[in-house]
């Protein structure tokens, strides 16, 4: 199990930001911005590969729609940045596939 199925499955405790049957939208642990929420699939993928090649839509469909339900319960909704970091090189530390919400500021063209 990863420690984002455990987070998934409430045995992990989490500052909630949405749930529902298909996916979890919580605070990052460590945020790198005032607002920096996680949305993670509730059943296990990978990486977003993982995500795009074994499911019908279903979970990706239901992770992109949370996104502005995050946005707006956060009060970010005149901007902020959506990132997918896939694979050990692409950054990815939690082998869960999972979004970062990242705002609450004035965000730069650059990458953080």
């Amino acid at each position: 199990m990863c420690i984002f199925c455990d987070i998934a499955e409430g045995k992990i405790p989490s500052k909630k930001v949405y749930e529902d049957d298909l996916v979890l939208a919580f605070d990052d642990i460590n945020p790198i911005a005032p607002v920096h929420t996680l949305i993670i699939p509730k059943k296990h993928f990978d990486d977003v590969i993982d995500l795009s090649t074994n499911d019908d839509g279903t979970y990706l469909k239901a992770c992109m729609e949370t996104i502005g339900k995050v946005a707006s319960a956060k009060n970010i909704e005149s901007g902020f940045r959506v990132i997918n970091n896939c694979r050990e090189d692409g950054g990815q530390t939690v082998m869960h596939v999972h979004f970062h919400v990242i705002g609450g500021v004035k965000l730069t063209e650059k990458m953080l």
